[in-house]
């Protein structure tokens, strides 16, 4: 799959196995995730254009490589996406934020909508889908079909471990959206959790359970 690319950096393997562990704290856990975020953001926007620009140095004038154009805006699923919007927020701190609330029926697996707040000016800006877990790819799609509806028409999603499932579901859904994973899972089990996976990352981020 072409627009999938997933990472298997030794960096990110390792703290991927760190936020694994159950004994890992709330504390140690939101560190990770940040860093994660970091790690796969700056792999994420490698591409990022840029435009040459004099600038004097102390001691001559040059000409040097600057972002060029409309800055990124970074797009969490909420909850467990407010994790790692730091981490890519350190790389490029005049990124705008917009935010998408997503929760799961616990029966049907199904994703829905409760909340969606974006910069006006969205659909000229790169954005950057982030969450944790894509396990179904329910989120993933419909966060994905949101922005599209709103003219996003530049998007990337970040994700630090997923399911064969939800990678599946994604690119067949959005063949033009590039995906990176920090690491690709063995499956879900029955109630649509990733195996072996961390649990859920939402309550583990905010010690909420």
């Amino acid at each position: 799959m072409d627009n999938i690319t997933v990472l298997n950096h030794p960096l990110i393997m390792h703290k991927i196995s760190l936020l694994r562990d159950k004994n890992t704290s709330s504390k140690q856990f939101r560190e990770l995730i940040e860093e994660i975020g970091m790690l796969m953001g700056f792999e994420a926007l490698r591409d990022l254009p840029v435009e040459m620009r004099e600038i004097e140095t102390p001691i001559s004038k040059t000409v040097q490589p600057v972002l060029a154009g409309k800055k990124l805006a970074i797009v969490p699923i909420l909850r467990a996406g407010l994790g790692m919007v730091s981490g890519v927020q350190a790389l490029v701190p005049a990124a705008r934020v917009g935010h998408i609330g997503m929760y799961r029926d616990e029966e049907t697996l199904e994703p829905h909508e409760y909340f969606c707040k974006l910069p006006p000016d969205v659909a000229n800006r790169l954005i950057v889908v982030v969450d944790p877990m894509l396990a179904t790819g329910g989120s993933a799609v419909d966060a994905i079909n949101l922005l599209k509806a709103r003219g996003c028409k530049n998007i990337k999603f970040m994700a630090i471990i997923a399911a064969p499932e939800g990678i599946r579901k994604v690119t067949e859904a959005h063949p033009d959206v590039h995906f990176y994973i920090g690491c690709q899972d063995e499956k879900l089990n029955e109630n649509g959790y990733i195996i072996p996976g961390l649990g859920d990352a939402g309550d583990r981020i905010f010690g909420t359970k």
